[in-house]
């Protein structure tokens, strides 16, 4: 079994972090494949939204991955996640499932809670974040109040450094909401962390993706439940 995984930025953690749920969910007997091209997100952060050609190059790497044959895709970086949204009914006419790393935990704070902070390092993360919480929030016939952290000066730290300015922001609001959602799958790490500092639930995405890709290979047939 393939798997592709689409990066349009990577850490070391993020990267450790993603590869450790996917084989929690799929086995160790699986091949990862990862796709990487940081310009799409550079351009994204440059422009203030996902432009034309970073559009393109993602949807050239979801070509690439199923020219190499995998058998479902990752998409790891939410800001650009409207992109995978739209290419789902071209992923299902290609028998190549592309699953979204933040839709099921957009899902999940919504069923968790009505007040709900949305956490990011970057603001280019924030309003796609938002998109899908609120059209998630309409699919469950809930009402969704968010709250906006933009963690300045946070993107590039040291795991030390990122988990006090995280926990800095995080603490501004907790008493002011049900759940913190990490928008950035590499701030997963700081999950239980901020969840204990803050005694708060906090969502982050990699275990939810993970999990959503085991559901797409059982629907295609690949695995069994």
């Amino acid at each position: 079994m393939k798997i592709g995984l689409i990066y349009t930025s990577t850490t070391p953690e993020l990267i450790e972090l993603v590869e450790e749920e996917v084989k929690k969910q799929l086995g160790l007997n699986i091949e990862l494949c990862n796709y990487q091209d940081a310009s799409i997100l550079a351009e994204t952060r440059n422009a203030g939204y996902v432009t034309k050609t970073a559009a393109a190059k993602l949807i050239s790497m979801y070509m690439q991955a199923v020219n190499d044959g995998v058998d479902a895709m990752l998409n790891l970086c939410s800001s650009v996640g409207e992109v995978a949204d739209v290419m789902q009914e071209a992923a299902k006419y290609l028998g190549t499932p592309i699953v979204r790393v933040d839709e099921e935990m957009c899902k999940e704070a919504v069923r968790r809670g009505e007040k709900i902070a949305i956490m990011a390092t970057l603001s280019t993360t924030l309003e796609p974040t938002k998109n899908t919480i609120k059209r998630v929030a309409r699919e469950l016939d809930k009402h969704v109040e968010l709250t906006d952290v933009l963690v300045d000066g946070a993107f590039g730290l040291d795991q030390e450094q990122f988990k006090v300015l995280m926990e800095e922001n995080a603490k501004e609001v907790a008493n002011k909401v049900d759940v913190i959602l990490f928008a950035q799958g590499s701030m997963a790490y700081c999950e239980q962390y901020i969840s204990e500092r803050c005694k708060k639930t906090v969502l982050s995405s990699p275990r939810f993706g993970a999990i959503e890709l085991k559901k797409a290979l059982i629907a295609k047939g690949i695995i069994v439940d």
